[in-house]
């Protein structure tokens, strides 16, 4: 994987996000392209004094925040001595673009792109990561996304745990992610039962990835009354996983909200890297 794409904004999460496509980014040799990730300016039509205040006032808002992104990220790459792009193919570096517009459709329409984007983990903070900005490139980018945890990892891709569950949005992820299968030191197939679709068995997946000369171990466990979720997070701790790879959305947006599923529960209790795409 050789071009990454970092939308920075910034929030607390920012330097564990940084951290994290680093890390992620030497292992690769990659290009990193970063840009300021904020919200659309409000699309107000000034008729009358107030409302042309107000759009000058979210026009100033909104260059303040781009040049506080460029300077985190910026300032970041230098302190880390990545060299900025010169034009040389294969090699670590950065580059601005200070050329994005705001709002998550053009994230989205970007990220078609480059190999991976990497985000921070969205949560309930106002001033965090937002849900939006993760669907949009998971609905409109069509490549794969890694989400950074909130402290940043050791490691990235040694023991990879595959969560299976025979859909196809795994298996496009799973497709997506041969690099770094190829480069990992141990890979678990995990097929959490009571959370399948019909499909591949998990073993059908691991026999498929040992003809690419892999080494892939195969798992499946009971969900009884646990959340299918919590079940794979909890196997990943125990096998000392340092990278989840997940088809997102199986079942409908709508549907995980009102009633839980194991996409939503991994977003929000994951501690370790994860590698999706829908």
């Amino acid at each position: 994987m050789k071009t990454i794409l970092l939308p920075t904004a910034p929030h607390d999460l920012m330097p564990a996000t940084l951290e994290t496509a680093l890390r992620f980014a030497r292992q690769c040799e990659a290009y990193i392209e970063g840009f300021a990730l904020r919200p659309p300016l409000a699309e107000i039509v000034s008729v009358d004094m107030v409302m042309g205040l107000t759009w000058a006032a979210d026009e100033r808002g909104d260059a303040e925040g781009e040049a506080q992104a460029r300077q985190i990220f910026e300032d970041f790459m230098k302190a880390h001595d990545v060299p900025r792009d010169a034009g040389a193919m294969g090699k670590l570096c950065w580059r601005w673009n200070a050329d994005a517009p705001a709002g998550d459709e053009f994230v989205g329409s970007h990220s078609r792109i480059y190999d991976v984007t990497v985000l921070g983990k969205p949560g309930q903070r106002a001033a965090g990561p937002r849900m939006a900005t993760l669907e949009a490139v998971l609905f409109e980018g069509g490549r794969p996304v890694l989400i950074a945890p909130e402290k940043p990892p050791e490691t990235i891709g040694e023991t990879i745990l595959i969560a299976w569950n025979g859909s196809t949005e795994t298996a496009h992820v799973v497709a997506m992610a041969m690099p770094l299968l190829h480069a990992a030191k141990r890979i678990v197939v995990l097929t959490a039962e009571g959370a399948v679709v019909p499909g591949p068995s998990g073993d059908q997946l691991a026999k498929a990835l040992r003809r690419h000369g892999l080494d892939v171990e195969a798992v499946a466990l009971q969900s009884g009354k646990g959340h299918p979720g919590q079940v794979i997070l909890d196997h990943a701790e125990k096998i000392g996983c340092d990278l989840l790879i997940k088809g997102a959305y199986t079942q409908s947006r709508i549907r995980q909200m009102i009633f839980g599923g194991a996409t939503s529960h991994i977003l929000a209790n994951a501690r370790i890297p994860v590698f999706m795409a829908h």
